[in-house]
C-alpha cells in the first residue's frame, strides 16, 4: 500500500488503463461506467504527474469523481448514439453461387433435401425445377438453400 501511495500517478495510470482494457476487451463496450472511470483515472494520473493537483489520495479521489461525472455528462449521448447504430446489410455467404445438379424436383410445394458439406439443406425455389437441372444457390438461411436454374 505504501508503494502505491508513493507512486500515486503511476499506480493510477495502471489502474485507468486496466479499467479501459476491461471495458473494451472483456465487456465489449457494453457499459460506459468503466470507460468513464478509466478515462477519469488516466487524466487524474496526468494531472498528478504534472503537479497540477496535490499528491494525496483524497485529492486524487476527488479529481477522479469530478472527472468521471464530467466525462459521463459530455460523452453519454455521443457514445449511446454510436452504440445504437446497427448495420442491417446481409452478410455475403460463401455458399451463394454454389452450383450442383438436382436429384429431385424442386418447387414451391416440393422441398427436397440436398446434402452438402455434411449438412442436410432444404431446397427452396419459386418455380418448379426438374431433376437433372443444374441450379445455383442464390440465398441461404439456416438449413435452407434458395436456388434457381443456372
Amino acid at each position: 500500500m505504501e508503494w502505491i501511495l508513493n507512486n500515486l500517478a503511476e499506480s493510477l495510470l495502471i489502474l485507468g488503463i486496466s479499467l479501459l482494457v476491461i471495458e473494451v476487451a472483456v465487456l465489449g463496450f457494453a457499459t460506459f461506467v468503466l470507460f468513464f472511470v478509466g478515462c477519469a483515472v488516466v487524466v487524474t494520473s496526468a494531472l498528478l504527474y504534472l503537479g497540477m493537483i496535490p499528491e494525496t489520495l483524497l485529492a486524487a479521489l476527488l479529481c477522479t469523481g469530478v472527472l468521471t461525472a464530467l466525462f459521463a455528462v459530455l460523452l453519454w449521448k455521443p457514445l449511446k448514439t454510436m452504440q445504437t447504430k446497427v448495420d442491417t446489410t446481409k452478410a455475403k455467404s460463401d455458399l451463394i453461387g454454389h452450383k450442383f445438379v438436382l436429384v429431385e424436383d424442386v418447387g414451391p410445394e416440393l422441398v427436397p433435401v440436398y446434402r452438402y458439406s455434411g449438412i442436410d439443406w432444404r431446397l427452396k425455389a419459386n418455380d418448379v425445377i426438374r431433376a437433372g437441372t443444374q441450379v445455383e444457390v442464390t440465398d441461404t438461411e439456416v438449413g435452407v438453400f434458395h436456388i434457381k436454374a443456372s
